[in-house]
């Protein structure tokens, strides 16, 4: 990536210029287990108010990707954290998910969560596991046709974890 890309606090301004992207990547039901009719108002509670941290990323000003952090788990097992990342479509394959994933596992340390996991990684998507794993995920366990994929039909999902 030849530009530097900007992270910081997404605010609800950059929500709305993030909304055609996360509207984008649920309605093409190949990655996310997200209503595909979702609306604003609930996507934007989903993503921008209800986790610990939401972040946007900004490459020479023009929103290209956020990712969120939150507790996986509630209780006792809330020292797991759990994030999701989306990148816009034309962006892709420039280093932008791995900088958002290493920028959360920071932050999720710094918040004091002692591991990281993927609850559904479809297994129809190489790209993603790839970098996971590259990052140090492993698969932790498959869910067996879990995910209703557009092209596909139903596909697994994987559980990936780390420790942090």
């Amino acid at each position: 990536m030849a530009a530097e890309l900007e992270l910081r606090p997404m605010t609800a301004g950059d929500f709305e210029c993030f909304w055609p992207i996360f509207r984008d990547i649920v309605r093409a039901r190949d990655s996310y287990a997200i209503d595909p009719d979702i609306d604003f108002a609930t996507a934007r509670r989903y993503w921008l108010e209800t986790p610990l941290q939401a972040w946007s990323s900004r490459l020479e000003g023009e929103l290209v990707g956020s990712y969120y952090l939150k507790p996986n788990f509630d209780g006792p097992a809330d020292h797991i954290c759990n994030c999701g990342y989306m990148v816009d479509a034309r962006h892709r394959g420039r280093g932008i998910a791995r900088r958002m994933c290493e920028h959360s596992l920071q932050r999720a340390r710094d918040a004091g969560f002692r591991a990281m996991q993927f609850n559904c990684v479809l297994s129809s998507n190489a790209p993603a596991i790839h970098l996971w794993q590259s990052l140090g995920f492993e698969t932790i366990g498959r869910i067996p046709e879990a995910y209703r994929h557009r092209d596909s039909g139903l596909v697994d999902a994987l559980v990936m974890y780390r420790k942090l």
